[in-house]
């Protein structure tokens, strides 16, 4: 294998590509990223055998061919290099020799059969969306994925297609995400995926471009520009969320968003992982009075806001509120209330784009 290549644009690639590389394995070949030199593409893969990437750059070819070589290795070593174009070759005994300008690096790769093949996707079933709104999808749900295994199918988000509407939601028992868009996908479709997948997704989404999404039984690919990203679905119940949406509200809370992020900010200052306590929030007479108190004292401040209807004291996990609220992208937002313990509902203004639940936390008599 001999080719010659921009050292800035195989360095982006490899930036991008080696997010999938396994991090702990038994598998030297998982380690590394799949290089292959074929006509006047090359092509960059790696796999960690849920998460997988690939990507096509050009390149001059003088010799067909691949091999697997250590990624992060390979990846410091490009960006070292002095100059902008790069050489690459390999020997039959794997020996890779890389040079850029007065630089060469010479080291031993992987025979590039000992690479496990990326899952492959028919893309018989298969719907396009652009960029920008997937990304937008995904940036506003992820917060609420679950973290830890417990129930490993809310780690991921479930994606569901009717009347030509794509929502997505994510839930983690304390907290559920719904983002709703129109799409031209007119079948039902209904399936999950990981967290950690739709992280390294929206990495690589931008502009107003479309990408296509394919599935089959097991197995998702997401195709952006020159990108693809297979990954394995999620299998299991998915908690039925449309029950937990409280279906009235006996108090409806309007408040600018900035003003309520800051402010529970600054309440958050006593609160840390040694001591951990949940904020209260006093709603009522256009106020919403937020404090908390931790063995190293007291603080509250107040937002203003138009309420209409039940005063109402509730307690929150300040990271939850936080969260949900910086997802929303409003300069303001509903709260909808229905009693103090029961899910607090975050809307927009307008429309159906979004719901947010966040679950209340019981207080003590008096902070």
């Amino acid at each position: 294998m001999k080719f010659s290549c921009s050292r800035q644009e195989l360095s982006e690639a490899l930036n991008n590509v080696t997010r999938a590389v396994a991090s702990k394995t038994t598998h030297p070949a998982l380690e590394g990223v799949l290089i292959v030199a074929e006509d006047e593409n090359l092509i960059l893969s790696s796999y960690n055998m849920e998460l997988g990437i690939k990507t096509y750059m050009p390149a001059h070819i003088s010799e067909n061919g691949s091999i697997v070589l250590n990624a992060k290795l390979f990846s410091d070593m490009v960006r070292r290099l002095p100059s902008e174009k790069i050489e690459i070759e390999c020997n039959e005994k794997f020996i890779t020799r890389i040079k850029g300008g007065a630089a060469e690096y010479n080291i031993i790769g992987i025979d590039s059969d000992e690479f496990p093949a990326l899952p492959s996707v028919d893309e018989k079933i298969n719907f396009t969306i652009r960029q920008d709104t997937l990304k937008s999808m995904i940036d506003q749900t992820i917060f609420a994925v679950a973290v830890n295994d417990f129930k490993p199918v809310h780690t991921g988000s479930k994606f569901i297609i009717k009347d030509h509407v794509l929502s997505l939601v994510s839930v983690d028992g304390f907290r559920l995400a719904i983002r709703q868009e129109p799409v031209s996908y007119g079948d039902e479709l209904d399936f999950i995926v990981p967290g950690k997948t739709l992280s390294e997704v929206a990495k690589l989404l931008e502009g107003e471009e479309e990408i296509l999404i394919a599935l089959s039984q097991k197995h998702i690919i997401f195709r952006v520009g020159r990108y693809d990203v297979v990954s394995r679905l999620l299998e299991g119940d998915f908690i039925d969320f449309r029950s937990s949406i409280p279906a009235n509200s006996s108090t409806v809370v309007e408040v600018k968003v900035r003003d309520f992020l800051n402010s529970i900010d600054r309440t958050s200052l006593l609160i840390n992982d040694r001591l951990k306590s949940p904020i209260r929030l006093s709603i009522g007479e256009g106020e919403i009075k937020i404090s908390c108190s931790t063995a190293i004292g007291k603080i509250s401040d107040v937002v203003e806001c138009d309420i209409k209807g039940e005063r109402v004291d509730m307690g929150f996990n300040n990271r939850y509120l936080l969260e949900a609220l910086r997802a929303t992208g409003c300069d303001k937002v509903k709260m909808m209330i229905s009693s103090p313990l029961a899910p607090v509902k975050i809307v927009p203004m307008e429309g159906e784009s979004f719901l947010f639940l966040v679950l209340p936390v019981r207080m003590k008599a008096d902070i």
